[in-house]
């Protein structure tokens, strides 16, 4: 077997020796090429860096100031508000989901008129044997203090939604239109408060970053076949 992987590479170092000797201008310049595609690519997962960062510091400043009452003209990603509506508990959405511990259950999704604009109100997680549970609709629409987040797109890999048995996996906006008859506002409302159940969702600024380590690897790559490019080109002149 090492017999084998040692032969191997000898070939490819072997095919890589003789392409350099044949060509060497152009195969300097492919090298150079992907050198500098490889730093370009670095760099810019290094400027998206900053940006995640300085949206993460936007978002925990956010969450730490006092809920504002909720209006059209004010309206922002991860904006602690306070507000009152008409909850309608007979479009109900049931969507599949985990909890923090990792339980699958729902969370219970309702829609919610709040100055004449309808919004998704996320009341929080419920275990699966409490669906259509009329306990879990103890609500004081009257004092929603909560959070508000921009709807994500669809994700491609989850199944479709079953609208006539009430199970979602997803909020497309064309089946909440087809369930509920209305059109909503791009933000969701995420209930804060201390309900057991539906237990409300903790919204913190924890998003993916991983910029750092694409950043480390596109630069690791540049530096690594430069230093190939190197032993080939001292080897051969």
């Amino acid at each position: 077997m090492w017999c084998g992987y040692f032969y191997l590479q000898r070939s490819i170092f072997g095919e890589v020796n003789f392409l350099f000797l044949k060509h060497k201008f152009l195969f300097s310049v492919f090298v150079i090429f992907f050198i500098l595609v490889f730093i370009s690519l670095g760099s810019w997962q290094i400027i998206r860096l900053n940006w995640k960062n300085n949206l993460i510091l936007e978002i925990e400043n956010s969450l730490k100031n006092p809920p504002v009452e909720l209006s059209k003209a004010n309206q922002e990603n991860y904006l602690k508000i306070k507000t009152s509506g008409l909850i309608d508990f007979d479009k109900q959405i049931y969507l599949y989901n985990l909890n923090d511990n990792g339980t699958p259950g729902f969370e219970v999704i309702n829609p919610i008129l709040v100055n004449n604009e309808n919004y998704l109100i996320n009341r929080g997680w419920i275990p699966f044997e409490k669906k259509n549970s009329k306990g879990i609709n103890f609500f004081d629409e009257n004092n929603i203090i909560g959070t508000l987040k921009l709807q994500g797109k669809k994700n491609i890999f989850k199944p479709n939604n079953d609208i006539e048995k009430n199970y979602w996996f997803s909020l497309n906006r064309e089946d909440i239109s087809k369930f509920t008859g209305k059109e909503f506002s791009k933000y969701l409302i995420y209930l804060g408060g201390n309900y057991e159940f539906p237990k409300p969702k903790k919204i913190t600024a924890n998003i993916s970053n991983n910029h750092k380590k694409y950043a480390i690897t596109w630069f690791s790559l540049a530096i690594s076949i430069l230093l190939l490019y190197l032993y080939f080109r001292k080897k051969n002149y």
